[in-house]
């Protein structure tokens, strides 16, 4: 086999200081390079798997050094016959003219390994106004390799028409540029693997007729990987939903005096210490519930971190849904993880990040304090005596809050580092509400069915299908022209 059997090869190419490696690390899901925000941070060019076949045919990505006075050199280039293999004869001092060695590293590694550049721009910028970018692409097109341009620094995820009006801009730019294929948003920090998805086909559309049959079956692995992923998550939110749904704490005896309390509406008593108490278990063990899920997807999705503070103060932003839950309901649980920061401030001053259910434990009792301490939970009485476990309200509110949760870890790039904080995109609230209504009448007899299932029982496939409903159709809606095609 040649060279050209075995592996397709893309190159990572920009200007200096737009992103590369960063991007480099979220899209391969794990570190390399390094990344400092100067000029001319990458070297050489280092060359990645991104997907290997089980006989080691691979797709390759390229992470190069990045173009510097480029106008400059567009110029020179420009009075060359054979602008290319001019430049590449040229002998460079690499730490006297580091911008022009690196520019030559970048136009060699093009010429000699790539069969797909993926061109990457600051989005941030008109493109009519980065003289650069046209320099940059007059280089590549005396090259001649297909090129696919990926939008950088576009910020948070926007709403569909939004990003469609800004990727206008550029693709109205680069169409007088024919080598470009595709114009693509990609931001290192806030894409989600539906986009890689829509990136990955561009690729296989560039590249030519007689290896379609290899990309086609490279194609197939990274989406495979990437659904496996989602399946991963969707198992651990039903599970960790179904815990709580199932989840129930005994009631202790209030005795003849705290039943006529109660019977009175008496606030105080013996009749609320004991139902505190049991809300207190409930909410400890949803806490180290919500806790395990975010680690397990942190995981699942190639991160580094664990659950603190931080990712409470996002879900405190998120829990902002309003759905099929009254708004009283909504104020027990989506007070919940508002109510968290205080709670949470004692570990941070003691050193420590990762949530103890303490923290949570307060949230949950502040915000039922606040709503009625029998808003969250229900008391049922039964032959052996009475028990208290969340009611369909809270259930539906943790819901909504868990399908926001996916949405915030799933944009995570990992080019930004450990997890942490970062504001969620208002859009994304409504979407989750418009599906949390969508879904409100299929959710309550799943609950019930949940809680009767045995501790330990697998989740129902009921829950596990609407949540696979709830999130395709989100998904569906933010990148309508790439998830509707994902099978």
């Amino acid at each position: 086999m040649s060279h050209s059997d075995n592996h397709i090869q893309l190159s990572l190419v920009s200007h200096t200081n737009i992103g590369k490696t960063t991007l480099a690390r979220t899209l391969l899901g794990r570190d390399i390079g390094e990344v400092r925000d100067q000029a001319h941070v990458t070297a050489e060019a280092e060359v990645h798997p991104l997907i290997e076949l089980a006989d080691g045919r691979s797709l390759l990505l390229w992470d190069t050094p990045g173009f510097g006075d480029s106008t400059r050199l567009a110029r020179r280039l420009r009075q060359r016959g054979n602008p290319i293999g001019w430049f590449l004869g040229e002998v460079v001092d690499r730490w006297l003219n580091r911008p022009l060695w690196a520019a030559q590293q970048v136009i060699k590694n093009v010429r000699d390994e790539s069969d797909v550049v993926l061109y990457l721009v600051n989005a941030a910028e008109n493109p009519a106004d980065a003289a650069y970018v046209d320099a940059e692409m007059e280089i590549l097109a005396w090259i001649g390799k297909p090129v696919i341009v990926l939008l950088n620094q576009v910020g948070e995820p926007r709403p569909v028409a939004q990003e469609a009006a800004e990727r206008a801009v550029w693709q109205a730019h680069m169409a007088r540029h024919p080598l470009v294929r595709e114009v693509l948003a990609m931001d290192a920090f806030a894409r989600c693997w539906v986009q890689e998805l829509t990136l990955m086909r561009a690729v296989a559309a560039a590249i030519d007729d007689e290896r379609q049959a290899f990309i086609g079956e490279l194609l197939a692995a990274w989406q495979a990987r990437q659904l496996m992923a989602y399946q991963r998550s969707l198992q651990a939110i039903a599970s960790y939903l179904a815990s709580l749904a199932g989840d129930v704490e005994a009631v202790g005896e209030i005795g003849l005096w705290g039943k006529i309390r109660q019977t009175l509406g008496m606030p105080g008593g013996k009749a609320e210490t004991v139902r505190r108490r049991a809300m207190e278990a409930l909410a400890g063990r949803a806490s180290s519930a919500l806790r395990g899920l975010t680690d397990e997807l942190i995981a699942i999705h190639g991160l580094k971190g664990r659950a603190s503070q931080l990712l409470l103060d996002r879900l405190a932003e998120a829990s902002r849904v309003e759905g099929a839950a009254s708004s009283e309901g909504a104020a027990v649980v989506g007070g919940v993880l508002a109510g968290a920061l205080s709670g949470l401030s004692a570990d941070l001053m003691a050193g420590g990040l990762t949530l103890g259910s303490g923290a949570l434990v307060g949230a949950i009792l502040g915000a039922l304090g606040g709503a009625g301490v029998a808003r969250g939970y229900n008391i049922i009485t039964g032959k052996e005596g009475a028990t208290a476990r969340w009611n369909e309200e809270a259930l539906n509110r943790f819901y909504g809050e868990a399908l926001l949760l996916y949405l915030a870890v799933a944009h995570f790039g990992r080019g930004r580092g450990e997890w942490r904080r970062a504001e969620n995109p208002p859009h994304w609230p409504d979407e989750v509400a418009r599906q949390m209504e969508a879904a409100a009448a299929e959710l309550a007899p799943i609950w019930q069915e949940c809680a009767k299932a045995s501790p330990g029982e697998a989740p129902c496939q009921a829950l596990a299908k609407l949540l696979q409903d709830s999130l395709d159709a989100i998904l569906g809606r933010l990148y309508p022209a790439s998830f509707a095609r994902r099978h």
